[in-house]
Formats: C-alpha cells, sequence, structure tokens
C-alpha cells in the first residue's frame, strides 16, 4: 500500500514538473566570444609580466586607456548646459553633417548634390546592423540574398550578415606567403561574384590583417566593381587611426564617389575619438538623386525605428562640439596622429627586436602593415604557446593589437614570439 502510494506521488510529480518544465531548457550553452574570453583569461591571470594583445583598443605607452584632451574640453562645455531629452530618430543633425564632411570631404560631389542619407547609429556595429537591415528589405538581389566579405575579415561581419538573413561568401584577401595583399585574388574573386553583388569592404586599417590596398591598387579595386555593377559596402572603422591622416585614411571612400559608385558607409568613432563605451557611429547611403535619398532617408527611419527607436546623445555631443570648433578639429588632428605615429612606431621597435634576438624569419610585414592590428603570421599552436608559456594573449588566428605594445614590454612580447617561431 505505501509501495502504491509513493508511485503514484512520483508520477503525479513527475507530470507536474513536465507541466512546469522551463520554456528556456532547450537553450544550448553557445560559445564565448573569443576576444572578450581572452581578456577574463588574461584578468585571472597573475603572472606579472603578462600582456594583452587581444582587444581592439588603444592605449598609451603606459598601458593605460587614452582619454583625448579634445574630448575633456568638449566635456567641460557640454557639461549640465543640455537636458536628457529624445534624439531624432536619425540622431543629431550638427553631429551627422560633421561625420558626413570628415569621412566624404569638404567638396564630396554627394554631399554637394544633396544625395547622401545618413543615421547618427549605435557606433559600427550598430551601423552595419541598420545598413545589412536596411539593403535586406530594399537591395534589388537578383538571386539568393548574399554579401561577399574579405577572407579573412572582422569577426563579427558573419554574424550581422547572417543575423539579417544573408548568406555571406567570401573572396581572396590576404597573402599568407608574404602576410600581404592578394591583389590577384581579390580581383578575380570580384570578377567572379555575379554582377550587382554587394561588396564589404575596409575603408582602411583592414581588420585582421592591417593589410591595406595601395591607392593605386584601390583604383583598380573600383574599376572592378563598376565592371561588374556591384554595390560597394564600406566599413570605415579606423579613419584617421591608420596612417595620423583622416584624408589619406578616406581615399577609398572618396574616390569610389569620385568614380560614380552609389554605396553604403558605416562609420565608427570608437577609436579616432576614444569614445568606445560611448557607441558614436554613422551610416550613410551614397545615393542617385535629391529625390532618391529622400525616399531612403524614410525608409532608414522605419528600418531604425522598431530596432532602438533613436541613439545615445552625450557622446555625439561631445564630437559636434568637436566638429564646430577649428581649434578643437586642430587638436583632434594632432591627437589622433599621435595614437598612429605610437602604434607605427611600436611596429619598428617589434621588428626591430626581432632581428636583434637572431631571427631569420622576414618580419617586414609588421611595418608593412598598417592600423591596430597586425596579422603576425603564427600559427594556432605558436599562438597557444604564447599564451601558455609566455602569458600574451592574442587570438588564435595570430593577430595582436599593436596598441598593446609598450616600450615596457616590446622585448619581451618579441622574445616570446621569437622563441615559438624559431
Amino acid at each position: 500500500m505505501i509501495g502504491s502510494v509513493l508511485r503514484t506521488g512520483m508520477r503525479s510529480a513527475m507530470r507536474t514538473q513536465a507541466r512546469y518544465a522551463s520554456k528556456l531548457a532547450g537553450v544550448q550553452m553557445g560559445p564565448a566570444d573569443p576576444i572578450l574570453g581572452l581578456s577574463v583569461a588574461f584578468q585571472k591571470d597573475d603572472f606579472k609580466e603578462k600582456v594583452n594583445l587581444g582587444v581592439g583598443a588603444y592605449r598609451d605607452d603606459a598601458g593605460k586607456p587614452f582619454v583625448l584632451k579634445c574630448v575633456r574640453t568638449a566635456e567641460e562645455r557640454v557639461g549640465s548646459q543640455f537636458n536628457h531629452e529624445y534624439a531624432g530618430i536619425t540622431g543629431l543633425p550638427g553631429f551627422v553633417s560633421g561625420a558626413q564632411t570628415l569621412l566624404l570631404g569638404d567638396n564630396s560631389p554627394a554631399l554637394k548634390e544633396n544625395r547622401v542619407s545618413s543615421s547618427q547609429c549605435i557606433s559600427g556595429t550598430g551601423a552595419l546592423r541598420v545598413a545589412a537591415e536596411f539593403l535586406s528589405r530594399h537591395y534589388p538581389f537578383s538571386g539568393e540574398k548574399a554579401v561577399y566579405v574579405p577572407k579573412p575579415t572582422w569577426g563579427n561581419h558573419h554574424p550581422i550578415f547572417k543575423d539579417a538573413g544573408y548568406k555571406v561568401h567570401e573572396y581572396t584577401y590576404y597573402n599568407a606567403d608574404n602576410c600581404g595583399l592578394n591583389l590577384e585574388g581579390m580581383l578575380k574573386g570580384l570578377r567572379e561574384a555575379p554582377n550587382g553583388s554587394i561588396i564589404m569592404l575596409h575603408a582602411c586599417a583592414h581588420n585582421p590583417t592591417g593589410v591595406d590596398p595601395t591607392e593605386e591598387e584601390w583604383k583598380q579595386i573600383a574599376a572592378v566593381v563598376k565592371e561588374k555593377n556591384h554595390y560597394p559596402f564600406f566599413d570605415a572603422a579606423y579613419q584617421g587611426f591608420a596612417s595620423g591622416s583622416p584624408e589619406k585614411d578616406a581615399f577609398a571612400v572618396q574616390y569610389f564617389i569620385e568614380q560614380g559608385h552609389e554605396m553604403v558607409i558605416t562609420q565608427s568613432f570608437a577609436k579616432n575619438f576614444g569614445l568606445y563605451g560611448q557607441r558614436i557611429g554613422a551610416v550613410h547611403f551614397v545615393t542617385a538623386s535629391e529625390e532618391e535619398k529622400a525616399r531612403v532617408d524614410s525608409q532608414l527611419k522605419i528600418v531604425i525605428r522598431p530596432m532602438y527607436s533613436n541613439p545615445p546623445v552625450h557622446g555625439a555631443r561631445l564630437v559636434q562640439t568637436i566638429f564646430e570648433d577649428p581649434e578643437l578639429m586642430a587638436q583632434w588632428r594632432g591627437e589622433v596622429a599621435v595614437m598612429a605615429d605610437r602604434i607605427i612606431a611600436m611596429r619598428t621597435a617589434l621588428k626591430n627586436e626581432l632581428l636583434s634576438l637572431g631571427s631569420t624569419r622576414d618580419w617586414s610585414h609588421i611595418e608593412k602593415q598598417i592600423g591596430m592590428f597586425c596579422f603576425t603570421g603564427l600559427t594556432k599552436e605558436q599562438c597557444q604557446r604564447m599564451i601558455d608559456e609566455f602569458h600574451v594573449y592574442l587570438t588564435a588566428n595570430g593577430r595582436i593589437s599593436m596598441a598593446g605594445i609598450t616600450t615596457g614590454n616590446v622585448a619581451y612580447v618579441a622574445n616570446a614570439i621569437h622563441q615559438c617561431t624559431k
């Protein structure tokens, strides 16, 4: 009798448990983000000489976060003079106008003809997601909904486009033999893509390789894109930060516009203004006419409204304040050049340290590459050894953030690389 009662109770409990089982019980554990996971491991490491070369955020020569003086001045000016009302769906007009001019140039034919539809977005990532969603709804795909990205590209490009419903294809970009650009393979890939394809391009400081086309190579790329009637999708995350010159870093975008390309460009102010946490960015659609621009404006708002409604204002006010003051803009140009120059100097220092250690490998690519990242050419096994034996944290594809190298640790990093590659 007791056993029967217990069995009945157990069955009743099981039925109750099944009835009230968690609706999210089927959620699988997702993989850790490879970059953020590195940071977590780095923080837990108590080794005194540990070095984090994984995260793409600028650090000064003491390894500390760097706040631009022009931004500090802008913060003092903005102070408490503003309320905290909503911005419009497309953000602060003064910020958007300044962002357009910085990227497209004072004499941009597209701006003069009033055919650029722009919006403030939630940094570069948000701008990419907005642009991807807009094109997903409105681009005239002749076949599958697809985008072509360089191989390799920034790790977040793939999930951004996949979440917007695209099939993501890759075209050849990197030459592993010389750690440089495979121009022939790239042009071949662009020619083989179906006519009218969306082509992702990095405006400057290609992430993760640090390998950029020369101006002459960009001209060849632009010609093939036009020949195939492709639609350029530029990601401009590092303007000014790559070479130290905002104009030089905008060459590709401005040249494509001069050649009559319609396109979309996403823009970030995280790196070049040091406003990582403020999430300030923009998206710009270069259209065929002023009338088309007005229609794109209307649909861009329809994409953004249910996504996040409108962007944050504080960081945009800081950038707008700098845009509108010639002295602050001059100061910003000087400070962004300082950041770029420090990274360039660390490239030379790292290469020279490797040579002084007697390394027989060709490390010239360290200096030839540009921007925050360097594609070292280290194998996955060598990268793991860097972490395990030397406590130097980098991604498994051999990418290092040059911003994490300082005069104080460059010799240690060089020795670790040498030991793992000799």
